[in-house]
């Protein structure tokens, strides 16, 4: 019989009551570091003219993003750390939503990905034209389109799921997502899976060929140019923005190769919460030490706080 509840069980995150506390702490230092660290980046960013450059720029969307995908996450998991799993309710509505934002964030994590290695092409491989194309409405246009294009994609992706009706009112799964949403209905879900199939080859497809690409034309120029400076500035910016993709990328993957793997349902539920912990965890890292320019302003910032203070004594 069908049953239209609005109310649903969330198995939420897997914990025994004696490391129900130092799970609620370390995901919680884990939870703020990635908002201080993220939106500190940001406001660095927007406040300093110096760095008010394309590259820069589209990081923030990066760090938006990656601040986004915990807090869709992460603060759910704290609210239901110490409440017993047959208690974890969470209402229909609430459940789409969170389904919505965690897909959002990961495809926003490829689409903004993708325009930051478009700018690294430009910036190597025609950096005499660098500042006629990287401009500020490029720049707008970019972040809007790797947006855009992401929230499309999963407008129809949960949409296709909403659209079922729902005979069972468990989610066996840490937090809402498409797959939690459209195993609810017993109707036939080939529509579902197919534009699923298809929405994740053309996502990672995309992703996968456009990073690939550019990087092997920007080691092509890299190898046939005789500037060790050109050769070791962009060996520093690309290595940074390499190593915010394959950080991504794997982690994404071991989700969906853990699929295949039916035993492994609980080592599956918790690489899906290491996506949204990881990633953003590291990102900001990963940029804020590794690019001179960033790091060179944090360090201003120190000491002159610190001056002050001492001043101030």
């Amino acid at each position: 019989m069908e049953n239209q509840t609005d109310i649903l069980q969330l198995e939420g995150l897997k914990v025994s009551p004696q490391s129900s506390i130092p799970a609620f702490i370390l995901l919680l230092l884990i939870y703020v570091f990635i908002m201080v660290s993220n939106l500190g980046l940001v406001v660095l960013i927007t406040m300093e003219t110096s760095l008010h450059q394309p590259m820069y720029l589209l990081f923030c969307n990066m760090s938006v993003n990656d601040a986004f995908g915990a807090s869709t996450i992460i603060p759910r998991l704290l609210s239901d750390v110490f409440t017993p799993s047959s208690e974890r309710h969470i209402s229909y509505i609430d459940c789409v939503v969170q389904a919505f934002c965690a897909h959002f964030h990961a495809s926003a994590t490829h689409t903004v990905l993708m325009i930051m290695a478009f700018d690294r092409y430009v910036a190597i491989c025609n950096p005499l034209r660098y500042a006629a194309i990287m401009t500020n409405s490029m720049v707008v246009k970019l972040s809007v389109s790797a947006w855009a294009v992401a929230l499309i994609m999963v407008l129809i992706l949960v949409g296709l799921s909403v659209r079922l009706s729902r005979c069972r009112w468990i989610i066996f799964n840490p937090f809402c997502d498409n797959a939690s949403l459209f195993k609810l209905s017993c109707e036939s879900l080939l529509i579902n899976q197919v534009y699923g199939l298809g929405y994740t080859v053309v996502l990672l497809g995309s992703s996968i060929g456009s990073v690939t690409l550019t990087y092997l034309k920007i080691a092509a120029v890299c190898l046939s140019s005789k500037n060790k400076a050109l050769n070791s500035k962009a060996l520093q910016t690309c290595a940074t923005h390499l190593a915010v993709y394959i950080i991504m990328f794997v982690s994404g993957s071991i989700i969906i190769i853990l699929h295949r793997f039916p035993d492994l349902s609980d080592e599956r539920k918790l690489a899906s919460i290491m996506f949204h912990v990881v990633p953003p965890a590291m990102n900001a890292v990963i940029y804020g030490l590794q690019i001179k320019a960033v790091r060179e302003k944090l360090v201003i910032m120190f000491t002159r706080n610190t001056c002050d203070k001492h001043a101030k004594k």
